[in-house]
């Protein structure tokens, strides 16, 4: 996938919610989604939240002499203490997996319910319930995401109706990324997560091919050459509502994030722990086997709309202990 198509993924990932829009998007949406139509907490372990010294996504607005407090951007980002890239790591025994057996085949799934308590919680009422039996992967992008998991039908809820009732707040981590196999909440903006899902599958090599980090750099100089100039602008608040989950600060990203990314393959872009608004998408869970069903999926033919035109369906949502070998 070169540049233009690169951006022009990205530009409807942001129409869509991950559509961080109406199916999933820039962050994940529900797009032309299939409406169909809670429950035991999952265990965690409680986590408190960081106050160390670590640059923050939005120090980059006091910077450019913008005060992100007054515009209601204070992000709550948990910093863990696992290394960068231990998602990549097998789950432990005894750990919660979860198999979506689809019409084209089963994807392997480690949660992550110390990272994003509530959202594996939701993920996890729903697949207990019987939710995401008979929905599809409904938005199909190759070399980019497959998206799918739409709940109910609830205006209210356009990405879909969580097992909460209502959208439920981001939970972004500085050690979950969205590189190629992790699972995402779909997303039309700030804190509007419902029950969509979309698996990231960008290769290392389409990730490349895309400019990698230098085009990273070279979009989020222009998003602050545009912040400077609405700065002291009535827009400001409008042009932040509107280009938000293109705010992904490369100034504080470390070295060993962009290794992971380069090594992988993902959609870095839509990590809420180094977007300078608050925006982004939270990472759940990590394929662990049938990245080559992704890989299926997201080679389907699809409509205009990235639909594809045979319905690939979600039989069910398996859940069950990890009980090999560490």
């Amino acid at each position: 996938m070169n540049t233009s198509i690169y951006r022009k993924a990205i530009a409807s990932l942001l129409c869509a919610a991950i559509c961080t829009g109406s199916a999933a998007g820039f962050s994940g949406c529900s797009g032309d989604a299939e409406p169909t139509s809670t429950a035991d907490e999952a265990q965690t372990t409680e986590i408190v939240i960081s106050t160390s010294d670590e640059a923050e996504a939005v120090d980059a607005l006091a910077q450019l002499g913008i005060d992100a407090a007054a515009l209601g951007i204070e992000p709550n980002i948990l910093h863990d203490k696992n290394p960068v890239g231990f998602q990549l790591d097998m789950p432990k025994k005894g750990d919660t997996v979860a198999v979506i057996h689809t019409n084209q085949g089963d994807i392997t799934l480690r949660l992550f319910p110390e990272q994003a308590p509530k959202t594996v919680t939701n993920f996890l009422n729903l697949a207990r319930e019987g939710k995401y039996d008979g929905t599809t992967f409904f938005r199909v992008i190759d070399d980019f995401i497959i998206q799918g998991g739409h709940c109910g039908n609830d205006p209210e809820s356009p990405n879909g109706v969580s097992s909460y009732g209502a959208q439920f707040d981001d939970e972004f981590c500085d050690k979950l990324f969205n590189i190629r196999g992790a699972v995402s909440m779909a997303s039309t903006d700030k804190d509007s997560n419902g029950s969509q899902f979309f698996i990231n599958q960008t290769d290392a090599e389409a990730f490349a091919a895309n400019g990698g980090w230098d085009e990273y750099a070279r979009l989020w100089a222009g998003v602050k050459t545009q912040l400077v100039n609405y700065r002291d602008s009535s827009l400001l608040s409008a042009f932040i509502q509107e280009n938000g989950d293109k705010c992904f600060n490369t100034d504080i990203v470390p070295d060993g994030v962009k290794k992971l990314y380069e090594k992988n393959g993902g959609n870095a872009y839509l990590d809420g722990a180094y977007n300078a608004v608050d925006r982004g998408n939270t990472v759940f869970a990590q394929v662990i086997e049938g990245m080559e069903v992704v890989d299926k999926i997201a080679a389907a033919q699809v409509d205009k709309d990235n639909k594809p035109l045979e319905s690939i369906v979600i039989d069910s949502v398996e859940l069950s202990e990890y009980n090999k070998a560490g």
